[in-house]
Parts: C-alpha cells; sequence; structure tokens
C-alpha cells in the first residue's frame, strides 16, 4: 500500500498550475479594454468641477450658475443680511443641519457652517420641497429666497424658515482660489481640507 500523502510534485503538476495561472492573466488582460472603457471619459472629469470668477459680483448681488445639471445661487451678502443670518442661529430652525457637503453631515445650520467667508453664500438653487427654483435677491419673509409653487421661505444663509420644505438648501463642495477672486464648485477632498472648512 502506498502513501500518497507525502508524493513529491511532479513535472506535470508543475504544468497543470503554470497553464492555470497564464488562463488566468490571459483573460484578465482580455477583459481589461472592455472594463476600463467603461470609465468617464477626460472631457466628462472635466466638467465634475467648475471655476466661476466671483470678483465682479457687487455688494447685495447675486448670481446663478449651472453646476452639474441644476443651479448654483452665488450671493455676496450685505452686513445686514451677514448681522440677519448670525441672528437666525438662534431662532427655532425647521432643519437644524448645515446640510453642507464640505463638513460632516451633523454639522449646526449655524451660518457659520454654510459660509467659507461670511460675504459669500453659495447653494445650490433648487427647493427641497419639490426641486423648484426659488426666487432669490433678498425675496421672501426673511430676506433670503422665495419660492412661489408652494410657498417656501428661506433666509439669508438660505436655511428653510416657513413652508412646506423640509430642509436648508444644501451647500456644494466648494474651495476658494486666486485670493478669494474665483470660486471652485466640485473641490475634491484635499482641496476643501486645504480651503479651511471646519465645524463652528
Amino acid at each position: 500500500m502506498t502513501d500518497h500523502t507525502t508524493e513529491e510534485p511532479t513535472r506535470r503538476d508543475f504544468i497543470y498550475i503554470a497553464a492555470g495561472g497564464a488562463a488566468v492573466i490571459g483573460g484578465a488582460m482580455t477583459l481589461w479594454p472592455f472594463i476600463d472603457q467603461m470609465n468617464p471619459a477626460a472631457d466628462t472629469l472635466a466638467l465634475g468641477s467648475i471655476r466661476v470668477d466671483i470678483s465682479p459680483i457687487a455688494v447685495g448681488q447675486e448670481i446663478t450658475v449651472m453646476f452639474r445639471g441644476g443651479p448654483v445661487f452665488i450671493r455676496r451678502r450685505t452686513e445686514t443680511e451677514i448681522a440677519e443670518a448670525r441672528e437666525g442661529d438662534t431662532a427655532r430652525l425647521i432643519d437644524d443641519l448645515a446640510r453642507n457637503e464640505n463638513l460632516p453631515e451633523d454639522a449646526s445650520a449655524a451660518d457659520a457652517n454654510r459660509v467659507l467667508n461670511p460675504e459669500y453664500l453659495i447653494v445650490k438653487g433648487n427647493c427641497t420641497h419639490l426641486g423648484c427654483v426659488p426666487l432669490g435677491n433678498g425675496a421672501g419673509d426673511y430676506d433670503g429666497w422665495f419660492c412661489p409653487c408652494h410657498g417656501s421661505h428661506y433666509d439669508s444663509s438660505a436655511r428653510i424658515r416657513r413652508g412646506p420644505a423640509p430642509e436648508n438648501l444644501p451647500v456644494p463642495a466648494y474651495a476658494f482660489e486666486n485670493d478669494g477672486a474665483v470660486v471652485k464648485l466640485g473641490a475634491t477632498a484635499d482641496e476643501v481640507a486645504a480651503a479651511g472648512w471646519s465645524v463652528a
């Protein structure tokens, strides 16, 4: 009777293992072009972020830019609007979260958690009720935005204060460049960290 547990590997065993390994590597190399073609094209990646020159925006003025298929409001707030936004920190808010992609999800809705520079408020421009685009330039009862479709009122920090909208207007990932003259929407995590975002 022969004990098969002590047999040494043969040349045939080596050939089987080598052939199997070559088949796996060959299969992977054959599939890679098909997998790689599913990655986004360079022009698509370039649209993942945009730069907006905000230096021409006057105090009290607001512009709307299109980013990733939706409007983004960029408002250069007046001293009065900044003061109203800070006073709103102590108000009873419908949504007490910052909704800021640059900060942790549980950051409070304090105005300091919604802006990187108090002078510039940058928010996505779709009402959080049904996606309508609210009217800006100090509209509504809280000198912010008003959605006439269903009556949602946002304050000067774009926080929902009255109406059916359940959440504050969200703040997109962004960072300032060129000494604050340009805002980059769609900033990477490293750019956001370097911009100095911190929870107030």
